[in-house]
C-alpha cells in the first residue's frame, strides 16, 4: 500500500464557519464545496480536511448525527512562536497559551467555532 494523500473527515454543525477558520488563520483552501460540505488542502504537507454538516444525507444513516468531539488535530511547524504571534495578532481564538512539556514539546491551541481543537506543535530537545 502507498498512502498518497491523508484527509481528516469531520461532521461539524456549520462548515462554513469551519471553513472560514480554516482558510483565515491556517492557510487551507477550498479544493471544492456544495451544500453541507467543504473539503480543503494545504500546499505542504498538512493534513487535507473534509468539513460535513451533521445531518447531511451523503453519510450513512448511522453517522449522519455524529460530531466531531472529542479529537485534537495536531499540525508539526517550525516557528511555533512567530505562529503564536502572528495568530494572536491576527485575533485567533487561542485557548492554551504556548507551554513547554518536559519531553521537547512546544504547543499551543485554538478552538474554531464548532469546537475542534487545532493545536501546533513544534519538537525541541528536552530540558536536562
Amino acid at each position: 500500500m502507498n498512502v498518497a494523500t491523508s484527509t481528516l473527515s469531520l461532521t461539524v454543525d456549520d462548515p462554513e464557519a469551519s471553513r472560514d477558520f480554516l482558510t483565515t488563520y491556517l492557510g487551507y483552501q477550498v479544493v471544492m464545496a456544495d451544500d453541507g460540505f467543504v473539503s480543503l488542502r494545504r500546499e505542504d504537507a498538512a493534513v487535507d480536511i473534509v468539513l460535513l454538516r451533521q445531518g447531511l444525507e451523503v453519510l450513512p444513516a448511522d453517522q449522519r448525527d455524529q460530531h466531531a468531539a472529542g479529537l485534537i488535530l495536531a499540525l508539526t511547524v517550525t516557528g511555533i512562536e512567530a505562529e503564536e504571534a502572528r495568530l494572536r495578532e491576527a485575533g485567533a481564538p487561542l485557548t492554551m497559551p504556548l507551554r513547554e512539556e518536559p519531553w521537547g514539546e512546544r504547543l499551543f491551541q485554538m478552538t474554531d467555532p464548532n469546537g475542534v481543537v487545532v493545536q501546533l506543535v513544534e519538537w525541541v530537545t528536552p530540558s536536562a
